[in-house]
């Protein structure tokens, strides 16, 4: 039997996504076996890197600040996002989030990758395609 484990939000690291992300529940971390949880931190004006979770779902819950998400094949779908949304995106759906507040904006982020960055895949032809 596993033991539970109690982690507070300390250390970081660079994603490829292209922000930093607080330390949180991954196999790295606590051995997790089928899903990873982090807090993540958007600037003002802070935007990500174009990229997809290859055969992985992501949840979102936007603590606060506000954050708009281009999304879809060639990121034509646009979704605004403020404290309490909780968004949904599907295993390969092409997204590129982005600040577009004064504030920062903080969320919780899961995904079913208990390894955060292995199912990371950048998508830098469609990084054009958002304006910013």
């Amino acid at each position: 039997m596993a033991d539970c484990v109690k982690l507070r939000p300390g250390g970081t690291y660079s994603g490829k996504q292209g922000f930093d992300y607080f330390e949180g529940i991954a196999k790295e971390t606590v051995g997790s076996q089928g899903l990873c949880m982090h807090l993540l931190t958007i600037p003002p004006g802070g935007r990500a890197k174009a990229h997809k979770h290859e055969s992985h779902e992501t949840a979102i819950y936007v603590i606060s600040g506000t954050a708009r998400m281009y999304w879809g094949a060639r990121l034509e779908n646009v979704m605004d996002t403020a404290a309490g949304d909780l968004v949904y995106i599907p295993p390969d759906t092409p997204h590129l989030p982005l600040n577009t507040g004064t504030e920062p904006a903080v969320a919780v982020v899961a995904r079913t990758d208990p390894n955060e960055q292995e199912s990371v895949v950048l998508l830098p032809d469609l990084e054009d395609l958002v304006p910013g």
